[in-house]
């Protein structure tokens, strides 16, 4: 299972939830179920301003969970 790892990359970098959150100017919900991975889709554009956020790659913004 492909999955984010947005939680990690935060606490790696001492960042809130918060921060991000206001970045993506999404809804609550929505990102609360994105960050832990309780979502089938994410948006290209969501995808493109997390890299942006963090200064990475798609490559690491998703891991593999080989358990799932």
């Amino acid at each position: 299972m492909l999955k984010l790892r947005v939680v990690e990359l935060l606490k790696e970098r001492g960042l809130s939830k918060y921060s991000l959150y206001k970045q993506l100017g999404m809804s609550y919900q929505n990102f609360s179920n994105m960050i832990n991975n309780k979502t089938a889709s994410i948006r290209y554009e969501n995808i493109e301003a997390m890299c942006i956020f963090f200064d990475i790659t798609p490559n690491e913004l998703f891991e593999w969970d080989f358990e799932k």
